[in-house]
């Protein structure tokens, strides 16, 4: 863990290694900063291209952990475990949420202290860079990142302002050059070095964040051609992930037991900004501050279900907000694997718990469903490419693995091959690819 005390960026310097000796690798990586977790590729003749980044494995986790107890910061699985083990501090996920909305020019308060937006993603891109350059023995000055089709839906100046900030925290970092690749696009550079023959494929990239979608016509003798911009026949994106689908179940099964929907005693809802606050990772901590313990206090004198709202002044009393968004994250994953699973909710109250099966599941989000399949009708109408023509529909990113997602957009590609590839690591493979490509 590193110390945090006066909040300042702990930016490593580039490590410095002789090269006489070494094998000439590429000189640029490939950044897959995802919602949920993080990879950094390097391309390597015969050896794996991501680079391991915690305890031996790829991934890193999207998150950063306040310790107060021993003023320290922590990433990734690390910091997870220290806010489950019980240590008192700050937990920060969902970081690339924050890109392209007003949030990112403000700030959150750290055991007493603000600590800006940007200088958390810092930090945290930061970590990403110092850690695969720890793993290679060498620097890294070039850098092609991963962006979804949209950070912001249906905001051109939102999404353009998202990737300038990115590129802003990188080269703030170290990275002296920066480019970006779509994220679907990397995943089809991964994919492509796997076939034997050209195949028309669509690429179904659902990540934390964003759901994204390219067709890409892709082929051994293709990937040797350095513009493929004419391969590239269509892409659309749009901002649903794995945490939306955290917040709908949490939402729908979880917060009623808090008592979300319930009625004051002239008859009106409880006011229900608490409760989409807590249901999504990158607000949590606004349900702690102030003037939102205030509000509770004086919907707490009018509400009429008491025992519900205890439930919920005991959660933000006790800062468990962030513990709750993980039984609701690790019940997603469970109902994606079985037909029911139940959520231990003894830290809200003595012996509460939960019974949540998959039709539930599959209720509270087909709205969402709905939305993502409209999103790859909608392309292939855009790139007026007939559904019979797509060969293979390649699966990447974490939230792929919901099955009702799954079925829906493969209801779309009713004769498309369905294919699996690295639900977390096929992004970074690619934009390894990229940089060696781009950077030699």
């Amino acid at each position: 863990m590193l110390p945090f005390r006066s909040f300042t960026f702990l930016i490593p310097r580039a490590i410095s290694v002789r090269v006489s000796n070494m094998p000439q690798f590429p000189r640029a990586c490939g950044v897959d900063f995802g919602t949920s977790n993080s990879t950094v590729g390097w391309l390597r003749p015969g050896m794996p291209a991501l680079i391991p980044l915690e305890d031996g494995r790829p991934t890193l986790p999207s998150a950063v952990f306040f310790n107060a107890d021993e003023n320290a910061v922590s990433f990734g699985r690390a910091a997870l475990a220290e806010y489950l083990e019980g240590y008192e501090g700050r937990l920060m996920r969902a970081l690339k949420s924050l890109l392209g909305t007003s949030l990112i020019d403000g700030h959150t308060e750290v055991l007493g202290r603000p600590l800006g937006f940007r200088e958390l993603l810092a930090n945290f891109i930061a970590e990403l860079k110092h850690r695969a350059e720890r793993e290679a023995g060498r620097g890294f000055e070039m850098a092609v990142f991963g962006r979804p089709v949209h950070f912001i839906d249906d905001d051109p100046v939102a999404d353009r302002r998202a990737q300038d900030t990115l590129e802003a925290i990188a080269r703030q970092v170290g990275f002296r050059e920066v480019s970006f690749q779509l994220e679907p696009i990397g995943a089809a550079l991964h994919y492509e070095c796997t076939l034997n023959r050209e195949e028309l494929v669509l690429i179904a990239d659902i990540g934390g964040g964003t759901a994204d979608f390219s067709i890409v016509r892709l082929s051994p003798e293709r990937m040797r051609h350095d513009d493929r911009s004419a391969d590239v026949l269509g892409n659309a994106g749009i901002h649903i992930g794995g945490t939306d689908f955290d917040r709908v179940l949490s939402l729908e099964c979880v917060m009623p037991l808090l008592g979300y929907r319930s009625r004051m005693r002239n008859g009106a809802e409880v006011p229900s900004s608490i409760f989409f606050q807590l249901a999504a990772w990158h607000t949590i901590n606004f349900a702690y501050t102030r003037q939102a313990w205030a509000d509770l206090q004086h919907i707490y004198r009018d509400a009429t279900a008491r025992d519900a709202l205890d439930r919920l002044c005991h959660l933000v009393s006790r800062r468990e907000g962030h513990w709750l968004a993980l039984q609701v994250e690790q019940a997603k994953v469970a109902l994606s694997a079985e037909p029911a699973t139940r959520m231990a909710l003894d830290r809200i109250a003595d012996g509460l718990g939960l019974d949540v099966g998959r039709e539930a599941f599959t209720a509270a989000t087909q709205g969402l469903v709905e939305r993502v399949g409209a999103c790859v009708a909608g392309l292939l109408q855009g790139a007026d490419v007939a559904r019979e023509r797509i060969d293979t529909l390649y699966f990447t990113g974490g939230a792929s693995g919901v099955p009702q997602l799954r079925a829906r957009i493969a209801a779309e590609l009713p004769d498309a091959r369905v294919v699996e590839g690295d639900l977390y690591g096929s992004i970074g493979t690619g934009l390894a690819v990229e940089a060696a490509r781009r950077y030699g």
